[in-house]
């Protein structure tokens, strides 16, 4: 792990801090301290694309613009004992998220599975976080989502698809579960988002222009993105030499199951513009499933043989020069042993969104460590 030089700000002071600003946002305070908590918890895994540095520019100024609302009513549109449909009604994704899982793993308990879609939604987070919950209660926990398009499919340049994370948790008997959490793209906009507020160019071969030509300015990248001049890469990348296909056919299946079984809005209609061009809300779906271990074999056994699989991975011989194999959630939870007690990491940009925020909503009793 690289050395860290930036400064850090303690988890409590950032969750404290972060609550009362969505709070003068008028998120009510439960609803605060969870948004919170998702975007720390991306933090906690060194997923940075999806922490403070989405704080002001994806909630905040969303909710500013009209585009989101900060007190989120939940609907329930239609529910079986193993599943359900709920409808967000462009409130805040995380809360829904968290009504979602929560009768999944309700409806898990009693069935042994459960799976709830959602309508009318909005950015939820890192999908591992709702996953985790599952896996927290020796639980598979599977979710999707379909988001704003920006990925071409196979043979295409126009963004037609979102990154649809395609997420997977697994309880294991280590002291973290197996989790893999990543975009059906080959990389997704928070990163290159992150990469234009430090100045740094996004790898070559991960973005096409409308003309075919590779891109690598981050912020040009993202000026064309939202001008539908630019797309990003499935996974395997452009072509089918390096199975683009298979990302791009995982992609479509995320955005089937997020906007098919709540009858949503799918691929371009999900732009958050009017026909006018004018902002609107997003009207994300997701989905979300648990299954549970005890229904099988047994939570128990289940585990230990989850553990054995990835401890005989991560045994296996290794490449030259390699002095570690990982497997899914190692590498965040070897961050989170790191970080735990030094707090966030704020970079120079998120650094002055916070005085800037602080000073906005007169919330002088937050003092900062990395003020001069």
């Amino acid at each position: 792990m690289e050395k860290e030089t930036r400064p850090f700000i303690s988890w409590q002071l950032a969750d404290d801090f972060m609550t009362a600003v969505f709070e003068k946002m008028g998120v009510p305070t439960e609803d605060a301290r969870l948004c919170s908590d998702v975007l720390l918890e991306s933090d906690r895994r060194g997923i940075e694309s999806h922490g403070c540095n989405r704080f002001k520019p994806i909630y905040i100024d969303r909710i500013k613009s009209g585009i989101l609302n900060p007190v989120t009513k939940i609907d329930i549109l239609k529910e079986t004992p193993t599943t359900a449909v709920l409808d967000a009604n462009d409130g805040m994704g995380m809360v829904a998220s968290k009504k979602a899982m929560d009768m999944c793993i309700e409806k898990a308990h009693k069935y042994g599975m459960g799976m709830v879609a959602v309508r009318n939604s909005s950015h939820y987070g890192i999908a591992g976080y709702w996953t985790g919950l599952a896996a927290k209660e020796n639980m598979i926990g599977i979710s999707g989502t379909n988001a704003r398009p920006s990925v071409a499919p196979t043979f295409g340049v126009e963004n037609m698809l979102g990154t649809n994370p395609l997420t997977f948790s697994m309880p294991t008997d280590e002291p973290f579960p197996f989790t893999l959490d990543c975009a059906t793209s080959v990389i997704q906009n928070g990163k290159i988002e992150y990469y234009a507020r430090i100045n740094h160019d996004t790898p070559k071969g991960l973005v096409i222009s409308r003309e075919g030509e590779e891109l690598t300015d981050s912020a040009e990248i993202l000026k064309k993105i939202r001008s539908q001049q630019a797309a990003l890469a499935p996974l395997g990348g452009f072509g089918e030499t390096t199975g683009g296909y298979k990302g791009y056919g995982y992609s479509t299946v995320v955005e089937i199951l997020s906007a098919a079984l709540q009858s949503g809005l799918f691929l371009k209609a999900l732009e958050g513009k009017d026909e006018e061009g004018k902002l609107r809300p997003y009207h994300l779906g997701h989905f979300f499933i648990a299954i549970d271990t005890e229904a099988f074999m047994g939570a128990e056994a289940f585990r230990k043989t989850c553990g054995d699989i990835l401890r005989d991975l991560r045994g296996s011989e290794k490449a030259p020069g390699q002095e570690r194999i990982y497997t899914a959630g190692e590498k965040e939870y070897d961050v989170w042993m790191y970080r735990k007690d030094k707090g966030v990491p704020v970079t120079e940009e998120v650094q002055k969104e916070f005085i800037g925020l602080r000073d906005e909503f007169g919330l002088t009793q937050f003092k900062f460590p990395f003020e001069k």
